[in-house]
């Protein structure tokens, strides 16, 4: 009778305890910085400026998703910032060369824009190739590569700019600034990116695998999986996202310097671990990546509408996050 009325009894757990803070924890975090930027400033919750968040959290939602696999599979990737820039400037001239040869017009942003894609996609087989053909630790890597990506963009610039020409800068711009439906463009192909990016990791025998290296590399060597070939691949996945972002990065500036991408790497690894993805893999959310990019963009323009703390404190802010959510990942860890 006492066996059966245990059974029966409900759970005495804290409501915060049966919460799975992995999953719920981020979308908390989000709906309390939009109450918080509400308090703050009225013309938070504007269209004008959820627009503007929105379209600004495109670019390292993006970047974050192709960070989700290589985080997922137990990688790590400084070089996305960098490469951001390199595939900016080479598309910046790529553009203007070709608008010398074939004229200026729609055809050569569309060659310019798959020009984009296929850049990033090979620094990524760069990236994954290094690393898995010469056994090194993506660390090391990605480090190494964010200093040649970023030189050889300085080097193309002799130091300075690269900037489209006025024509091609007009054709390229509504990419950008333009959108359907009333929602930016740059919304809609973030919204394609998340949708591929959750088929492939969810329901792929390639994500699957990812899961699979993240969570025991040599449980899946004797499984069968090749290692090299799915990691490798991770590096593609996270290049070619790269690739998208810069597609609707370039028509923003109109421009690629050294400083152009400065600082993504951190705000994309940020962006997935305060999404909820294992920083030591083996556990990876594409919903949380977006709604961590959500987060971290929200942060930037509650400083920005808000006078009492400077906007130069914006890394310091992301620094602070990511070693929180660190944190929090090894406490829920601990109790599991």
């Amino acid at each position: 009778m006492w066996e059966a009325a245990t059974l029966d009894k409900p759970s005495s757990k804290p409501l915060l305890r049966r919460i799975d803070l992995r999953q719920a924890g981020p979308f908390m975090a989000l709906v309390a910085l939009a109450v918080l930027g509400t308090i703050i400033n009225p013309d938070f919750l504007s269209e004008g400026n959820l627009t503007n968040v929105v379209t600004r959290s495109a670019f390292i939602g993006m970047i974050a998703v192709g960070a989700t696999f290589v985080i997922t599979a137990g990688g790590i990737d400084l070089s996305v910032g960098s490469m951001a820039a390199i595939v900016s400037g080479v598309m910046i001239v790529l553009m203007n060369w070709l608008a010398q040869q074939l004229g200026e017009g729609p055809g050569v942003v569309a060659i310019v824009i798959l020009a984009g894609l296929l850049l990033g996609s090979l620094a990524g087989l760069v990236n994954g190739l290094v690393i898995t053909l010469g056994k090194m630790e993506p660390f090391i890597v990605t480090l190494g590569f964010m200093g040649i990506y970023r030189s050889l963009l300085t080097y193309i610039a002799n130091g300075g700019t690269l900037t489209l020409s006025g024509a091609m800068r007009s054709l390229y711009r509504p990419v950008f600034y333009d959108g359907l439906l009333g929602i930016p463009y740059p919304v809609w192909v973030l919204a394609v990116v998340v949708g591929l990016g959750a088929v492939v990791l969810y329901t792929t025998r390639f994500g699957r695998y990812c899961f699979a290296i993240g969570s025991n590399e040599e449980v899946a060597r004797y499984s069968g999986i090749g290692l090299n070939r799915v990691k490798t691949w991770t590096y593609v996945v996270q290049g070619a996202c790269v690739g998208v972002a810069c597609d609707i990065y370039v028509p923003r500036l109109g421009s690629a310097s050294s400083t152009s991408g400065l600082g993504w790497e951190l705000e994309a690894i940020t962006a997935v671990i305060v999404g909820g993805t294992a920083l030591k893999g083996g556990y990876g959310r594409i919903g949380g990546s977006i709604v961590g990019a959500l987060i971290l963009t929200v942060i930037g323009n509650i400083m920005n509408l808000s006078s009492d703390v400077s906007v130069y404190l914006n890394g310091a802010v992301q620094g602070v996050i990511i070693i929180a959510a660190v944190l929090l990942q090894r406490g829920v860890g601990l109790k599991r």
